[in-house]
């Protein structure tokens, strides 16, 4: 068993004021870091930054893993950190530290000041126009801390990966169980009228056993993750569930290459998802390095699928009040009837492109893809009946995709379907296509809906795509 832990030194008196005490859990107020953020401004100002951004933030947590019935680790993570970014004219400079003394406040400020000052200048460079900035900021309900001690944690650990041991005599073997919680919060201004911050709050429960016996051995893994621990799976279910995972690839073989329609699980499902916001994020458009370049307006979808964004969803994993810039989120459509409606872009990417940003520097916000055609009843057996004849993929392994061409090729295993059944497990293989191709080609999405952090979507079946086996 190895133990780590982080220690973070006391906050110092705020001039002015008694201290406030932080929410558990945390070293640190709110107000302490409200006082460092706009020190660390007023110093940039001083020194003759033209504009400035500060983020002071910290975050916390317990992990704790078990195997084979035993602790295995336990680890407790302390983290603080705080960020400037300087402007002069239009040339930027950064620096960080963890060091919250004056002293190294203002060396920070400095080294992110003479930075600026060298680098060549981009006329796109600054912060974000104030009709962007985000003067409201909802309560979104993203931080539950958990008050669960390292015994408690290994004790659902071991529970989780009991549960999958216990499964069937042909769970053999075990990589391992565990469980995380994780909390942060932040504060961040800018000179241009910005102010905000907030806590959130992250656990999850996870456990990969493994089935059968020498070559024929076969892992598979589950977990669940929440805002909120008690939304979270029972150890139990998340053991049983990865143990039914496992034991159903025993027996895997090999298949002739061939062409044929191919249904993603709804995991990898959200990967076409994050693969699509890739190629229409604001990096990839200015520079022009992907396959849907000047895709707005033009149909990447059938007619049939439409994507929303909602980053207010109370408790969502992609939910925030604004954006890494204090720009303000909005629900919006990003695809509707198959056309695309919306980019993803940041107050810089948005200025390559003669655009205006749409609150989405630091990522997307709780996507959901869906289709007009998908009934409740369509699960994952309905699904199946309309791949008919051909491949069900439930891993995939590699990053064989080519952003710029939509190049597409990966490892993967699942299941092969004979009409509308699973008739054998199948590994070794590698599916190949093109990301253009594959999403014009999305015959049907389950109501199987899965959430994997930011994104939500059921299994997506693809009309044709090439299996390359033996």
């Amino acid at each position: 068993m190895t133990l780590k832990t982080s220690k973070t030194s006391s906050s110092p008196k705020r001039a002015g004021r008694p201290p406030a005490q932080p929410e558990k859990g945390f070293s640190y107020h709110r107000d302490f870091f409200e006082d460092l953020v706009d020190s660390a401004l007023a110093h940039a100002k001083k020194i003759g930054a033209t504009d400035a951004a500060a983020e002071a933030s910290e975050g916390c947590g317990l992990s704790v893993s078990v195997r084979k019935g035993e602790l295995e680790n336990v680890e407790r993570n302390r983290d603080k950190s705080l960020g400037i970014t300087v402007y002069v004219g239009q040339k930027r400079g950064n620096a960080s530290t963890s060091d919250f003394s004056k002293a190294a406040i203002e060396q920070t400020v400095k080294a992110a000041y003479d930075i600026a000052r060298f680098t060549a200048e981009d006329k796109t460079s600054g912060l974000p126009a104030d009709r962007d900035i985000a003067r409201v900021h909802p309560e979104l309900d993203l931080f539950h801390p958990w008050a669960i001690d390292s015994e408690g944690a290994a004790q659902l650990a071991l529970q989780c990966e009991e549960a999958a041991l216990s499964a069937s005599k042909r769970i053999t073997n075990s990589e391992g169980a565990g469980v995380s919680a994780q909390q942060s919060h932040f504060f961040s201004a800018h000179t241009r009228g910005f102010r905000g911050g907030y806590a959130s709050s992250r656990h999850s429960i996870s456990v990969a056993p493994i089935a059968g016996k020498g070559s024929q051995m076969q892992r598979d893994a589950w977990y669940s993750s929440m805002r909120d621990a008690s939304e979270l799976a029972s150890p139990e279910a998340v053991g049983r569930y990865a143990a039914e995972r496992a034991l159903a690839r025993l027996n895997s073989r090999k298949i002739k290459t061939v062409q044929c329609p191919v249904l993603f699980e709804s995991p990898l499902a959200a990967g076409l998802l994050g693969g699509f916001v890739q190629a229409v994020s604001g990096g990839a458009l200015y520079r022009k390095s992907t396959f849907l370049l000047d895709s707005l307006g033009k149909p990447a979808f059938p007619a049939h699928i439409d994507i929303s964004e909602d980053p207010h969803l109370l408790k969502g994993k992609g939910s925030a009040p604004f954006d890494e810039e204090g720009v303000k989120t909005r629900a919006r459509k990003i695809v509707e009837d198959g056309i695309v409606r919306g980019y993803f872009l940041s107050t810089y990417s948005a200025r390559k492109l003669g655009m205006r940003t749409t609150g989405n520097a630091g990522g997307s916000h709780n996507l959901v893809l869906s289709s007009r055609q998908t009934k409740a009843s369509d699960d994952l057996d309905a699904m199946l009946k309309k791949l008919g004849t051909g491949l069900f993929v439930t891993e995939l392994m590699g990053q064989g995709v080519n952003y710029v061409t939509g190049d597409y090729s990966r490892g993967a295993s699942g299941f092969w379907v004979e009409k509308g059944q699973i008739a054998f497990p199948v590994e070794e293989i590698t599916i190949a296509g093109n990301l253009k191709d594959m999403l014009m080609g999305i015959q049907a999405v389950g109501a199987d809906v899965y959430n994997y952090g930011a994104k939500s979507v059921g299994s997506i079946l693809v009309n044709r795509m090439k299996v390359a086996g033996s």
